[in-house]
């Protein structure tokens, strides 16, 4: 067996999607829907030139939210699409043009972060949690919480507050707009360390939940159907590299965030670099199938099943290659 390089590359032999001699680059275009150190394996693969191994050069934006994110994939102004696929499935269950062909992570990283009174759940009864807007995914979590605990949207009520991300309901928080809000890592660090507590998991939730994703269209699956399985595959090293190279990681993260704060980028590569990963990057039919019920529940119209939007057939690829086996060996989870 070849050894492996310093980085963690597979080795040549066993991974016909690498860049050949001679070929030039493929241009690309691939967007995140948000900032987040969930995008971990994104990120990486980006600073540390994974793309380029694979003949891909990638034109790199970021966009905010996942509406306008699908709008831009579906009329292939970016032809790839890296979110969290909780938020992005209900919008392709409803019609968008959007595949899932890659599953990084999957599970819930969020957390539930509240004021010092507040020590457990239960004791939400009567208060508020802060999300950006109704209908968004942090919204349709809340909702999913309130029922786990048998609480009514009026004993505990959704407050939207605006804003983008998480740090504007994290503010309302600390503005006492709010008692609660949820957050994911590395977030739920600057929360504990304000005085909040972090009081639940919601992985604990049972709920079916899909993490970061690759998205393409159907453009590109029909035209460059190659180029799909070469950003599988850089993904597929990316989280080997992640797992190996911890603080090359972590670096990518922080430059990707502006964040210069050890303890929350520990805290993310946690969560994303080991409590969520998933090596082979297979979408899990049923879980989207389970997202897609709950988003039909909460009033989205369905129009389409699980099946018919995602393609497992590049993840799948990697393990009939045997490229999975020659980068993870007796670590590769059956």
């Amino acid at each position: 067996m070849m050894v492996f390089a310093a980085v963690g590359a597979a080795p040549a032999q066993a991974n016909p999607y690498l860049s050949k001699p001679g070929e030039p680059p493929a241009a690309v275009r691939a967007a995140t829907c948000a900032l987040s150190g969930g995008f971990i394996h994104l990120y990486t693969a980006l600073d540390n030139g994974l793309f380029e191994k694979y003949g891909v050069k990638v034109e790199f934006v970021s966009i905010r939210g996942s509406v306008v994110s699908l709008a831009a994939l579906a009329s292939d102004e970016i032809q790839f699409l890296y979110c969290a696929a909780d938020a992005t499935i209900p919008g392709v269950a409803a019609g968008s043009d959007a595949k899932l062909i890659g599953a990084p992570l999957v599970g819930l990283p969020w957390v539930l972060l509240t004021r010092k009174d507040i020590k457990q759940p239960q004791d939400l009864r009567g208060k508020s949690i802060a999300v950006t807007r109704a209908g968004d995914l942090v919204y349709r979590l809340a909702r999913a919480l309130i029922k786990k605990f048998n609480f009514t949207e009026d004993e505990v009520r959704i407050r939207p507050v605006g804003g983008t991300g998480q740090v504007e309901p994290l503010n309302a928080v600390f503005a006492g707009l709010a008692e609660a809000c949820l957050v994911t890592p590395p977030l739920d660090v600057r929360g504990t360390r304000n005085g909040l507590n972090l009081v639940y998991r919601l992985n604990d939730l049972g709920v079916p939940a899909i993490y970061s994703s690759l998205h393409t269209n159907t453009k590109l699956l029909k035209d460059r159907p190659g180029l799909a399985q070469k950003w599988v595959a850089a993904l597929a090293e990316s989280i080997y590299f992640v797992e190996k190279n911890p603080d090359k990681s972590k670096a990518a993260v922080a430059k990707a965030l502006k964040l210069n704060d050890q303890e929350a980028l520990q805290s993310g590569y946690e969560a994303y670099a080991k409590l969520l990963v998933n090596r082979r990057m297979i979408v899990p039919e049923n879980t989207v199938a389970g997202v897609i019920e709950v988003a039909r529940e909460q009033g989205t119209a369905v129009r389409k099943k699980a099946a018919e939007i995602i393609d497992n057939t590049f993840a799948e690829n990697l393990d009939k290659s045997g490229f999975l086996r020659e980068i993870w060996g007796s670590e590769l989870p059956r």
